[in-house]
């Protein structure tokens, strides 16, 4: 479990980023940050790893405050993984997915097998370890950082708008990736997004922030979609311009769900799931 306690950031140029935020994020779950750009979730993401330190206030994983850590060995235990893959240039892929086991202490040779293992987890042939960044996709080279971010075997992980570069095809298949992760691997899991409908699909927790990371709704998607806290939920959402308002149309080849804008978003199958 990961807790906030009335933490704030205010950075050397006057700009109060953080505000008295409070949170919990439960263990062995995926909790989503979602906001516009400059309302303080990537802020609040390193914290956690003290790539970034609180002004004031606490942040405790399981119990024990990170500021009480050495902040090298508190990166090297959780896992990070952000746009762009954030790869080494000059190193394989194998070297690249290596790069923190070797750092802790693993020789060698169990690095390598740690490395082509989570190849094999994060769905890459292991024919692509030899090859350098500069020679993948941009979706391989997610996959890649996603690998190296879960190669320590870590409780957290953290994960900085990692699908924001990609296009929608191969943000769709990391989408899902991360979903089957997270239900083999069970990890703590901090998710910092724009996107409410990423937010939405990946989240068992979503924290909808305004500026200051103010919180302006915390709960499953669930329940923010059928009780938002205010206007401002609503509208981040898309509920009061209609963007979650679906009905059901008849058309010659069946049933279809259309949204409030009139597009067609799904079909019904039998049994009158959409």
């Amino acid at each position: 479990m990961i807790e906030f306690r009335s933490v704030s950031k205010r950075f050397d140029d006057g700009t109060l980023a953080i505000n008295d935020f409070s949170l919990v994020v439960p263990a062995r779950s995926t909790t989503v940050l979602v906001g516009s750009s400059g309302c303080g979730k990537t802020t609040l993401l390193r914290m956690i790893n003290r790539m970034i330190e609180p002004t004031s206030g606490t942040i405790e994983i399981d119990g024990e405050s990170v500021q009480g850590r050495d902040p090298v060995r508190l990166r090297r235990s959780i896992g990070y993984v952000m746009q762009n893959a954030g790869l080494l240039p000059h190193f394989t892929v194998l070297g690249n997915v290596a790069t923190v086991p070797r750092l802790n202490g693993a020789s060698k040779s169990a690095a390598g097998d740690r490395a082509l293992e989570l190849l094999d987890t994060v769905g890459l042939s292991r024919d692509l370890a030899d090859r350098y960044p500069s020679q993948l996709s941009g979706g391989q080279q997610q996959r890649v950082g996603v690998a190296r971010g879960l190669a320590a075997d870590p409780n957290v992980l953290l994960m900085d708008e990692p699908f924001g570069a990609v296009d929608p095809i191969v943000r769709a298949e990391l989408q899902q990736e991360t979903i089957r992760l997270q239900r083999e691997l069970d990890k703590t899991v901090v998710f910092v997004t724009h996107d409410i409908d990423e937010a939405f699909l990946l989240g068992d927790q979503v924290v909808i922030l305004e500026k200051g990371a103010r919180i302006a709704q915390v709960g499953s998607p669930s329940e923010i979609i059928e009780n938002p806290a205010n206007d401002f939920v609503a509208s981040f959402i898309g509920i009061d311009k209609g963007k979650r308002a679906f009905t059901v149309k008849e058309t010659p080849r069946g049933a279809v769900v259309v949204d409030g804008a009139g597009r067609t978003q799904g079909v019904l199958i039998e049994g009158g799931d959409a």
